[in-house]
């Protein structure tokens, strides 16, 4: 019978079989060499069936052009370990579906936890003589941004657009320790330095010179200090400040180090990733 004919009998469309043709699958009894007319048996539509059957059932081209030739006991255990797989699968579906409100709201408390720990940190920092700015800018702009960045990971459950490392994650009453701290981002080759600063007393001494940070870039900030300006919230205040001042735009990744200086003067770098 004709392709159609037999497309008929199994209840399917033609394509489906031309496609059963092309994987080996079920191919034609003969195909006429002069029109390309493919012809089947009746009897093939038992295969038929076996093949649509496995295939609804989750079966691979592989796993199912090896049942071809097996007996429907054979099929029958194919399928028995087919619902087993199934079955674990939907139990494992089961315990992510358990466990996920509980980490969902685990990771809430978190985050809200590093949120009062920082801006505690913050609002007991007095930067006016670090930074040069007033209090009014700081509560608004560096505090504010804090939280506005903390609202959004909760909001959307994804800070991809945004993202401030150098935040302390232990003790907010300890101090500053970033845990990038031994990376040495002035030779790394993945990035180079855009900027650098030496010998200054005061961050606010070269504040307005610093380039800046463009969007859709990776940013490092990396400070050689004296001991007393190891202090809580001089780094985070410092990412807080270029972030409200010179980052337009969401999409940026600002790192910051800071590490003891090795010739008792304060230097400052800004490197860009490559």
């Amino acid at each position: 019978m004709t392709i159609k004919e037999f497309a008929r009998l199994c209840g399917c469309n033609p394509q489906t079989l031309r496609y059963y043709d092309r994987v080996n699958l079920l191919k034609p009894v003969e195909v006429d060499s002069w029109t390309g007319y493919r012809y089947y048996e009746e009897e093939q539509a038992l295969a038929f069936v076996k093949i649509k059957n496995l295939q609804t059932a989750g079966f691979s081209i592989e796993e199912i052009r090896g049942l071809l030739e097996e007996s429907d006991e054979v099929v029958y255990s194919a399928f028995d370990e087919k619902i087993r797989e199934a079955e674990s699968r939907l139990r494992n579906i089961k315990e992510i579906q358990q466990s996920y409100r509980h980490e969902m709201t685990t990771m809430e408390k978190r985050i809200e936890t590093w949120r009062e720990q920082i801006t505690k940190v913050l609002r007991e920092y007095d930067p006016v003589e670090e930074f040069g700015i007033n209090r009014e800018f700081y509560e608004d702009k560096v505090i504010g941004n804090v939280n506005q960045f903390f609202d959004r990971m909760l909001r959307e459950k994804d800070d991809r657009d945004f993202s401030m490392r150098g935040f302390p994650d232990g003790d907010a009453e300890g101090d500053y320790e970033d845990e990038d701290e031994t990376f040495d981002f002035l030779n790394n080759p993945e990035y180079e330095t855009v900027y650098e600063k030496h010998n200054w007393e005061h961050v606010k001494d070269y504040l307005n010179e610093i380039p800046e940070l463009k969007d859709g870039m990776d940013y490092a900030l990396l400070f050689k200090v004296k001991p007393e300006k190891f202090k809580t919230g001089f780094a985070n205040t410092m990412l807080g400040v270029l972030l409200a001042k010179y980052a337009k735009g969401k999409n940026r990744n600002l790192g910051c180090n800071v590490t003891d200086t090795e010739d008792g003067q304060n230097h400052f770098y800004l490197l860009k990733a490559k």
